[in-house]
């Protein structure tokens, strides 16, 4: 069964290409936010299993989002994106709950299913 992928990220036009880039790549596109409070309600709504999450939000951050994902009822893996590829925000990543980090220029199938496993 494939894993339902939540996609946050406030590029409308970053989220449709990592929806057509999930399912080329077996997952299932479980919904998508531009903002933290979209995806907080987004999540509860529909329990993704994973969550791809752009640390950069215009009403918070992806870090704060991992946090509150991550500590939700249910289990939500978190893999945090950016255009940004410093190298801290792997670190950053593990601090808040996150499963990893990849920079939005590398952001492949082989890349996800090294974090999150098979669709």
């Amino acid at each position: 069964m494939a894993q339902f992928v939540l996609v946050v990220d406030d590029d409308e036009r970053f989220r449709d290409l990592a929806r057509r880039l999930l399912e080329s790549c077996g997952y299932a596109p479980g919904g998508d936010a531009g903002n933290v409070a979209e995806a907080l309600r987004c999540a509860a709504a529909s329990r993704p299993d994973v969550a791809l999450v752009d640390i950069g939000l215009p009403d918070s951050d992806g870090l704060e989002l991992s946090r509150q994902l991550t500590g939700a009822p249910y289990r939500v893996r978190v893999v945090l994106i950016s255009a940004d590829s410093d190298a801290t925000s792997a670190e950053g990543a593990a601090a808040v709950g996150a499963d990893g980090f990849i920079p939005k220029s590398e952001l492949s199938c082989s890349t996800l299913r090294s974090i999150i496993g098979d669709g």
